[in-house]
């Protein structure tokens, strides 16, 4: 799929500060018939039989799973994989680009969104240059990667900028990851139009106002409400 013309999809995630939060199954539960498609977690700190017990139940609902592993060695984010698989996940975000684990992917279907530049820290930061990023995708695209994870507002450059350069210069799906915790930014984010944005600590800071279900529904209200960009 390439980057879509429509609105971008909302990706919720279940997740605080880059760590899944232990109360996930029961919020998931509360929102579970929010109009949202896609759900995210991280790798940490979840013990796995709950992972797995979770991810089956979003994907008995039709639900689309999504792992982001923030990781930033090889090993950690192979195992990262690993998990995402063990997990039945639809889509693995996040991890420093490996063929180790691109190979991993494509054997075993998951679709692959690695981190472009040079990401750090966590919560993750992203440094590097604009165009040391767009360069960077284009060459994992040829590698057959299915499209990227731009942690956009944790960029330590110009955010906006990055935004619509990436999108419009990478002709594969981009999610826009990490701190969309306003209107405004998802304004900015409409304007370009990606694949996908997430909000997850947004949400439990009560960003949006209201219960995590409510501020879900407003979200996604404000989504339908927008002009389509063609």
């Amino acid at each position: 799929m390439s980057k879509s013309d429509n609105q971008p999809n909302l990706i919720v995630m279940l997740t605080y500060n880059d760590k899944t939060v232990a109360d996930a199954y029961s919020i998931f539960e509360e929102c579970k018939d929010c109009s949202v498609q896609y759900w995210g977690f991280k790798e940490e700190d979840l013990p796995l039989p709950e992972m797995k017990k979770l991810f089956a139940y979003i994907k008995s609902l039709g639900k689309t799973a999504v792992l982001e592993v923030v990781a930033y060695t090889e090993e950690k984010c192979f195992e990262g994989a690993e998990m995402a698989h063990e997990c039945g996940v639809d889509i693995l975000m996040g991890t420093v680009y490996s063929d180790k684990i691109n190979d991993y992917c494509r054997e075993n279907g998951l679709l692959y969104m690695p981190f472009v530049g040079d990401v750090y820290d966590r919560p993750s930061v992203l440094g590097g240059s604009i165009d040391g990023m767009i360069d960077e995708a284009k060459e994992l695209l040829k590698k057959g990667v299915y499209g990227f994870d731009l942690l956009a507002y944790r960029f330590t450059g110009d955010a906006g900028e990055l935004i619509r350069r990436f999108v419009s210069e990478i002709d594969a799906p981009v999610c826009l990851a990490g701190s969309v915790d306003s209107y405004e930014k998802i304004d900015e984010i409409l304007d370009v139009s990606p694949w996908a944005f997430t909000i997850g600590s947004a949400f439990f800071d009560n960003c949006f106002g209201g219960r995590f279900s409510q501020q879900i529904n407003s979200v996604c209200k404000y989504l339908e409400n927008s002009p389509v960009k063609v």
